[in-house]
């Protein structure tokens, strides 16, 4: 079996890294390329980044700053935010980009994902989903930040972008991202139940035992950090950090 991986998520406004909660309010958290030193030196396995605007002002991605991030990390690394074409994509992995990830883009031009899979490998295409519970209790896919909500389900979206060559699903919780509370556990289950591929559970993380939830019961074969990542504790200042391996490891034993 694979070892889990536990993976930095990091949140773009600008030029700056931020971190949300429930896709709204945000708060500074610093210097991208400062980050990515930090996190070279507790030697991540990989970083993943996601512009949070530029889906919404129908932005490109920031090439120069990207270029900035890559030439300082050490570690492989995957971008998410305004990829609308293979262009776009072909600019991020040259810049030395490992991985894409897709959002909006993958549910309004569903066959890019095909032409990404097949141009640079299954691999390297992440799709996002990004998840809202209705008044009922019905999940609903949303794009553009969160701002958009669909009629889709995200168990059916799962199994669609895998079908189009999909590698991996990073899958968003909006209710619990950046609230500490832990991981939506039933959805983060129906969506490794339906679909092959790995899943990376995001948003809600704030203790080591939630990463053992998510992974031994909803069976996500990796875990997205954010807030845990980049503050003290919740409520508490701005420190990067990383997870104890041998905490870690304790609890998904």
């Amino acid at each position: 079996m694979l070892r889990t991986r536990i993976i930095p998520t990091l949140l773009l406004h600008d030029e700056s890294l931020v971190k949300t909660v429930r896709f709204n309010k945000f708060t500074y958290v610093g210097d991208p390329c400062n980050t990515v030193r930090i996190f070279n030196e507790l030697e991540v396995d990989e970083l993943l980044f996601l512009d949070i605007t530029a889906s919404r002002e129908k932005r490109s991605p920031n090439l120069k700053l990207l270029a900035n991030i890559a030439n300082e990390c050490f570690m492989p690394l995957a971008y998410g935010g305004g990829i609308r074409t293979l262009d776009a994509a072909k600019a991020i992995f040259e810049i030395g980009f490992e991985k894409v990830v897709v959002n909006t883009s993958a549910i309004e031009t569903p066959e890019l994902i095909t032409k990404l899979s097949d141009h640079y490998g299954s691999q390297a295409v992440i799709v996002s989903l990004d998840v809202k519970k209705d008044l009922l209790g019905a999940y609903h896919v949303c794009t553009y930040s969160g701002t958009k909500k669909l009629k889709y389900d995200p168990v059916e979206q799962a199994k669609k972008m895998e079908s189009l060559g999909a590698g991996e699903i990073l899958l968003t919780s909006i209710e619990r991202e950046g609230t500490w509370n832990g991981f939506d556990l039933e959805l983060i289950k129906d969506v490794t139940g339906a679909v092959s591929v790995p899943v990376v559970a995001h948003g809600g993380a704030g203790t080591i035992e939630h990463i053992g939830e998510v992974v031994k019961y909803s069976g996500a074969s990796a875990v997205a950090l954010g807030s845990m990542v980049v503050f003290q504790k919740k409520g508490m200042g701005v420190l990067v950090n990383f997870p104890d391996e041998d905490q870690v490891n304790a609890v998904l034993l």
